[in-house]
């Protein structure tokens, strides 16, 4: 999902720097947007079950110290899924920002 998200930006901005915009392409951003709105929701929640868990088994390991491993564990997945989750969250603000010069643009040419 990243390569494609990366892709996708990298389309759009070239298609930005030609400055010819339809409605055409701005909906179909802002279905994109979407897309990607839900990824980075279900990329949260993820993320935020799996702090839970690593909180829950570090309490645990303090009484029971094998739960210490499994935190360890369970930290390996959690750091993956913050950077990913800080990528979609930049990266989906970016598209916001595209939406709104796609939509200057097609103003001006409308005009």
């Amino acid at each position: 999902m990243k390569k494609y998200l990366s892709n996708y930006i990298n389309d759009i901005d070239n298609l930005i720097k030609k400055k010819n915009i339809t409605n055409k392409d701005i909906n179909e951003h802002l279905i994109k947007i979407k897309f990607f709105q839900h990824e980075r929701l279900i990329h949260l929640l993820v993320t935020l079950f799996y702090a839970f868990l690593f909180l829950v088994t570090l309490v645990i390991g303090t009484y029971i110290w094998t739960f210490i491993i499994v935190s360890l564990i369970l930290m390996c997945f959690l750091i993956p899924y913050i950077l990913y989750y800080f990528f979609m969250e930049n990266n989906v603000q970016y598209l916001y920002k595209q939406y709104d010069q796609m939509l200057e643009i097609n103003n001006k040419r409308n005009k």
